[in-house]
């Protein structure tokens, strides 16, 4: 690759993650693939932030289930990432000598791109998590990490104690500077939450990859291992307070909650901040006389013949006439057949219910929340009881 014009800072986007705890909604597709908000994909959030912050230059390495990633980023242009000295650039593994391509860590995904980021010759590198729904201007981060003269600086947000060892969780003196920092500890000491979001100086971040790779006992990873010895080293690190909404959308009940947290704030503090996407062209949504809609967001091409309450409906979902949809989340392409019952549910893509079924039991009667996987049938029960008896 040749040296393309100097950038101050680029983005390196992980986003190869399997996202197992969200168990069926990525067997076939990347976390950041998973559709949210009835017209998103989890990625346009970080993209659109980079976009939004002025950073032009976006590396996003992928490794899971990566094809329907790669067709729906393209090029960039749906977020005005197509440019010749730039952009959005694709990065899965790929063999080299001495490399088992994989990647085998955060920080080994980054490091596996070197000649990437070298040849924009950036002072500051933002590394970014593709699952986390928010908005922040990384411009903002990036002036206080020159301010403050970090070699490290890590977005935190407060979390309940409670949940405080799923995070990253740091102390810090008066002036923010981290003096702590465990990785998803046992038994946490603060609820200052890492949001995986980190700037580096370059030269010291290539630094410390290179030798942690040379570890053979390495994770690999920027929360294990790189983070913990700059801070080991006496480098300056520091936390950069972020008090917006930010939701870690990995598990299928967080999932569920940041789509209604739609309803209750159609914006959630994205105002003057449009999240931009890849939209799928399809006609506008249709409600019939029949059709009842309360507290719903409805995406383009769904047609609403019977009743939905407190839900979110993505693109080319169908509820026929005598159907009831509550508290739920439905993906692309689904259909709810007449008088079918769907309550307190994910349906995943090109789900079918069919008529008379049931899918999920309401919250109101202790039901957990239900998940069925792309393409699922979902049978009238009587109709199931009676094959069983045959």
């Amino acid at each position: 690759m040749g040296l393309a014009a100097h950038k101050e800072c680029i983005a390196m986007l992980l986003a190869g993650g399997r996202g197992s705890r969200l168990r069926s909604l990525t067997e076939q597709i990347a976390k950041p693939a998973v559709t949210f908000g009835g017209k998103y994909r989890i990625i346009d959030f970080p993209l659109t932030n980079c976009v939004r912050s002025g950073i032009d230059t976006v590396g996003v390495m992928t490794q899971y289930q990566p094809l329907l990633l790669h067709d729906y980023i393209g090029k960039g242009q749906h977020w005005d990432l197509d440019m010749l000295n730039g952009g959005v650039s694709i990065l899965p593994p790929h063999s080299k000598p001495g490399s088992t391509a994989w990647y085998s860590g955060t920080s080994n995904a980054v490091y596996q791109n070197m000649n990437f980021i070298e040849s924009f010759s950036p002072e500051y590198v933002l590394i970014l998590a593709g699952d986390h729904v928010y908005k922040m201007d990384y411009s903002a981060m990036l002036d206080y990490h020159k301010s403050v003269n970090a070699d490290c600086t890590i977005a935190v947000i407060e979390v309940p104690l409670k949940d405080a060892n799923r995070f990253g969780i740091m102390n810090t003196a008066p002036d923010d500077s981290i003096t702590d920092f465990e990785e998803k500890p046992e038994n946490p000491k603060s609820n200052l939450a890492s949001m995986g979001i980190y700037i580096f100086n370059w030269r010291a971040l290539r630094d410390y990859m290179c030798e942690d790779e040379k570890d053979p006992d390495s994770a690999n990873d920027f929360g294990k291992n790189i983070i913990p010895n700059m801070l080991r080293d006496g480098l300056r690190l520091f936390a950069y307070r972020f008090d917006g909404y930010w939701k870690d959308v990995g598990t299928e009940e967080s999932l569920w909650q940041a789509n209604m947290d739609l309803l209750d704030d159609l914006h959630l503090g994205f105002e003057n901040w449009n999240i931009l996407s890849r939209t799928a062209g399809m006609p506008p949504h249709y409600i019939a006389p029949t059709g009842s809609i309360k507290n719903t967001l409805i995406t383009e091409g769904c047609e609403i013949y019977g009743s939905v309450e407190n839900s979110i409906l993505s693109v080319g979902v169908i509820v026929e006439e005598g159907a009831i949809v509550r508290d739920s989340v439905i993906m692309e392409n689904v259909r709810i057949c007449k008088n079918a019952l769907v309550d307190y549910t994910i349906l995943d893509e090109n789900t079918i219910v069919e008529e008379g079924a049931m899918a999920g039991v309401s919250r109101k009667n202790g039901g957990k929340l239900k998940v069925y996987e792309r393409g699922t049938v979902i049978e009238k029960q009587e109709e199931l009881k009676r094959r069983k008896g045959d």
